[in-house]
């Protein structure tokens, strides 16, 4: 079939616009966020997380939100935990504490201990992200003690959530070598 001549301009300039278009739709894609509306931020989201979660280490309720039921914790001995263990070991550590506070005259304070996190890198794949960092422990009167840590979190029901844990106690520095 011939198209005839007078039909030919108006198809080329159809094609050249839709040529147009791609290639500024295919350009658009390239340089504009993977982000989509309803999107999480990992490094916002578990930047906060995690520092909700150092400042209510001992809270059972915090450990039940911040640990994935599937969990696998490697702690810095070695031993693998599951989130069911750990919650256990914190619900046990908050009823000696409501007994220790009852007797709160008998037995002196023990020295306040906080945790910070230092040197933090988290990576997003999706719905998955990558936590690196070095967790500090500050007790009073002692030393510090130091952990690296890595966890890999996944992104359940809008909250996230860490499914694997890995934590290695840095070796203290001797001062007579530095």
């Amino acid at each position: 079939m011939q198209i005839p001549t007078d039909k030919k301009i108006p198809q080329a300039v159809a094609m050249i616009l839709l040529a147009s278009a791609l290639a500024a739709t295919s350009a658009s894609a390239q340089t504009t966020p993977q982000a989509k509306p309803g999107t999480h931020d990992a490094k916002v989201e578990v930047t906060a997380l995690l520092n909700e979660f150092l400042s209510k280490v001992d809270s059972s309720a915090m450990h039940e939100r911040f640990w994935a039921d599937d969990l696998i914790y490697v702690g810095n001995g070695g031993a693998v935990r599951t989130k069911a263990e750990i919650v256990k070991s914190v619900k046990d550590g908050e009823a000696k504490a409501a007994e220790a506070a009852k007797d709160a005259a008998k037995k002196p304070d023990d020295p306040k201990v906080t945790f910070g996190a230092e040197d933090m890198t988290i990576r997003q794949f999706g719905e998955t992200a990558v936590l690196n960092f070095k967790l500090v422990q500050h007790t009073e009167g002692k030393p510090d003690q130091a952990y690296r840590n890595a966890g890999v979190l996944v992104l359940r029901n809008g909250k996230w959530q860490v499914i694997s844990w890995q934590a290695t106690k840095v070796p203290a520095t001797d001062p007579e070598k530095k």
